[in-house]
């Protein structure tokens, strides 16, 4: 079935996971760096949460999931390794009003979380609606092979001197100039070879351009 893309912003959204294992681990981990409040709801926890909860990440309810449990949160991520109680957490997540994500139960979730590239402010996703998750890791080394972290650094200079570049590029061919000379096979090569310098200065002339070719 067709989903709706959409990249969710949860900072500071109290969200809760149960089950506390090496899957409940990546998921949560994912929004904790997205800046979530995470609860999460498991008897034990795998390594990585239990360092979350010592660093006081996470809050850490020490108990199985059972009715009642699941309070009032924006999201729930349902990972425990018994299917009954993830199907009946999700049940009660969702008729409390939250978004419910249920591993490896596509069907049961409202929303699923594509295998992902992060470099920097450059997120790539890929999904395969849950068919082939093999499929989508292949991808997902693929693009990671193509995309490295310079285009992560890229973006963090583009957006440093985006003002100026409001105010220096005032028309389209101005700024379609810009985009040519800096989106390039040779900035992201210098980038790619540590040469830092050099690519900043090929931007900041970039900047500067006034002669714009149709």
């Amino acid at each position: 079935m067709p989903v709706y893309s959409i990249n969710l912003d949860v900072n500071d959204r109290q969200c809760a996971c149960v089950g506390g294992g090496t899957i409940a681990a990546r998921k949560v981990e994912d929004l904790v760096e997205a800046g979530a409040c995470v609860t999460v709801i498991s008897p034990s926890l795998a390594p990585a949460l239990a360092q979350l909860a010592s660093d006081k990440k996470i809050i850490h309810i020490a108990q199985p999931y059972q009715p009642g449990v699941i309070g009032s949160f924006f999201m729930v991520i349902c990972a425990t390794d018994d299917k009954s109680v993830n199907e009946a957490a999700a049940q009660e997540a969702r008729g409390k009003g939250a978004l419910v994500n249920v591993v490896d139960a596509p069907g049961l979730c409202d929303f699923t979380v594509p295998s992902k590239i992060r470099r920097g402010d450059l997120l790539i996703t890929v999904s395969t609606g849950g068919k082939s998750p093999a499929l989508a890791k292949k991808l997902r080394l693929e693009l990671e092979a193509l995309y490295g972290p310079e285009y992560g650094t890229y973006l963090e200079w583009i957006g440093t001197i985006r003002e100026q570049m409001k105010h220096s590029l005032k028309t389209s061919k101005e700024r379609e100039c810009f985009w040519q000379q800096t989106i390039d096979d040779e900035v992201l090569s210098l980038l790619r070879q540590g040469k830092l310098k050099d690519a900043e200065e090929k931007i900041k002339y970039a900047i500067g351009c006034t002669g714009a070719k149709p």
